[in-house]
């Protein structure tokens, strides 16, 4: 399975996280870790980040952690880089740097994560700073956009695949989190699973569309009921508790993928895939959608899941991040876990 280096983000973190669960990750994941900050109990916002990486054969698993902040800025409409491309040419122009340098860090964090999309694995951009002479190094990944990748003028359909794959990366909480990410690249060609990858991510997540590039922004749909109150998890762009807790601005909530989306058809899965597939899908349906449609325009989607562990539940003895202390049973009041308010 090919696995997309996960990315890490730190965040102020309450006094329960003494009790949190560290997240166990996959066999062969080499996590790295940045500081942490202090703050109050319960959701926290994002200060840094950080890469874990795992390689592993044929699949679309990914982490995530990618700033929703950093997704607000404008700068993908005005940086060049979809006129220009993804070559030494296009981050050497006049119009990346100005926009690079408004915000260096935030701009880097994004960076990391259009060229992890976009660019495939075993290929590298660097960029120097003409300001500062900060040298920077993006790792390649998922390669849903080659052509562009290579210097060309973004197509429009590498501009909502990359748009989507940052959507599907951007993490409300910081917390890194495995995700199989399934769908089709700019060229129309399936990114590989394995039965195995839909057994461990059992959990249908959400699909992610929209396009960064022009100002359309981007757009989520749960692809399964929303989470009970008692149920949260760092995943609330994709899986909120119902439409009004989805904050996670600029990504818009549009209710679920059934009403929003077109499923792929009957199989199309590249041949050397075959024989990893004991137990296809049933119906021969692949479990990713091939279009979704939002005020009357139609984007190619991506479509996450993900593992049983990562939707917590009050009562399971575990004060998650996602919980609060309080008297009650819901998830942000939840006294099994999180005991009573000290005050």
């Amino acid at each position: 399975m090919r696995l997309m280096p996960a990315f890490l983000s730190g965040f102020r973190i309450n006094h329960c996280l003494k009790h949190l669960r560290r997240p166990r990750i996959a066999g062969g994941l080499l996590g790295l870790a940045l500081g942490f900050g202090g703050g109050a109990c319960g959701p926290a916002e994002l200060t840094g980040a950080t890469w874990t990486l795992r390689e592993a054969h044929a699949s679309a698993e990914s982490g995530n952690g990618l700033s929703t902040n950093g997704l607000s800025t404008n700068g993908l409409s005005t940086n060049g880089l979809s006129t220009h491309g993804l070559s030494t040419n296009g981050l050497s122009t006049v119009g990346f740097s100005h926009w690079f340098n408004q915000d260096p860090a935030r701009a880097d964090e994004l960076m990391r994560y259009i060229i992890r999309c976009a660019a495939k694995e075993n290929q590298q951009r660097k960029y120097t700073n003409p300001v500062t002479g900060v040298k920077y190094t993006w790792e390649g990944g998922l390669g849903l956009a080659l052509n562009w990748a290579t210097g060309t003028p973004a197509t429009a359909q590498e501009e909502e695949i990359v748009s989507a794959c940052l959507a599907a990366h951007a993490n409300k909480f910081g917390i890194s989190v495995a995700i199989s990410v399934l769908g089709r690249d700019a060229r129309g060609g399936a990114l590989p699973y394995t039965e195995q990858e839909l057994s461990t991510f059992s959990e249908r997540e959400a699909c992610f569309f929209g396009n960064l590039f022009d100002g359309t922004g981007v757009f989520a749909a749960t692809d399964r009921g929303y989470l009970r109150e008692d149920e949260s998890t760092v995943r609330a762009c994709g899986l909120p508790s119902n439409p009004a807790h989805a904050d996670c601005l600029p990504i818009i909530h549009t209710g679920t993928c059934e009403s929003r989306c077109q499923r792929a058809a009957t199989a199309a899965l590249p041949v050397s895939q075959d024989a990893n597939r004991k137990n296809p899908p049933p119906h021969g349906e692949p479990p990713y959608y091939e279009t979704c449609t939002y005020n009357g325009r139609t984007f190619q989607p991506l479509t996450t899941r993900l593992q049983p562990r990562d939707i917590h539940r009050c009562g399971d003895g575990v004060c998650q991040l996602t919980e609060r202390c309080g008297d009650g049973v819901v998830a942000g009041s939840c006294q099994a876990d999180c005991g009573t308010c000290p005050y």
